[in-house]
């Protein structure tokens, strides 16, 4: 049976700790593919004044999935033209692969409101969920929220080291004119520049890091 790992979000822009997220669950839930599925709308962040268009951060997906050669990307909830509630997204991968094992990947920060998600029961009837720690103190956390949500479904905790960098951050430093480079892949550095986004500025082409230009 094949396990595919569905991961959504923003993506504003997608970052180095996204992929480390991805990769991390891959190894520890022996996935064979992660879908990155980027959000039109998120229920979460409806007004956000920063945020890329869709096609924008669509294209990031791809060229950040280039890295990973088992990760792809969807653009079902781009398409939707409403706000992205995962229990929709859920259904669709479902209909799409009926025989697939299917995983939503989730950060410690959202796996710890996921009962504030819309209809968040019936996610857990259609997949598992795949928790990756977003904070270096959150194991005893997210272990009692793991306990809690067994009875609905299936919780798979992978402890990894904490990647401690966020789209925000990222935003600001752009927004500042401080080098970013290090935070993302290389090729979404330069999409980030050619495009102007996030106010970025060209002296970033001679940014320091493991992967500025």
């Amino acid at each position: 049976m094949e396990r595919i790992g569905l991961f959504g979000g923003s993506f504003n822009p997608i970052h180095n700790g996204h992929l480390h997220l991805v990769q991390v669950a891959k190894d520890r839930l022996h996935l064979d593919r992660v879908i990155l599925i980027p959000a039109r709308v998120s229920p979460f962040k409806q007004q956000h004044p920063d945020m890329a268009s869709p096609e924008d951060r669509l294209e990031m997906c791809r060229l950040a999935a280039e890295t990973l050669p088992f990760c792809q990307v969807d653009s079902y909830e781009l398409e939707q033209k409403a706000v992205s509630y995962s229990i929709y997204t859920v259904a669709h991968f479902r209909r799409k692969f009926p025989d697939a094992a299917l995983v939503l990947l989730v950060g410690s920060d959202m796996f710890l409101s996921f009962c504030s998600w819309y209809r968040w029961q019936d996610i857990l009837r259609n997949v598992a969920l795949g928790v990756v720690s977003r904070e270096a103190d959150d194991q005893a956390a997210l272990r009692r929220q793991q306990a809690f949500l067994m009875q609905y479904g299936k919780i798979f905790l992978c402890e990894s080291p904490v990647y401690p960098i966020s789209s925000t951050k990222i935003r600001e430093n752009c927004k500042n004119a401080v080098d970013f480079s290090c935070y993302l892949p290389k090729k979404v550095v330069q999409y980030i520049i050619s495009h102007d986004l996030y106010q970025s500025r060209q002296e970033f082409l001679s940014g320091k890091g493991g992967d500025s230009l």
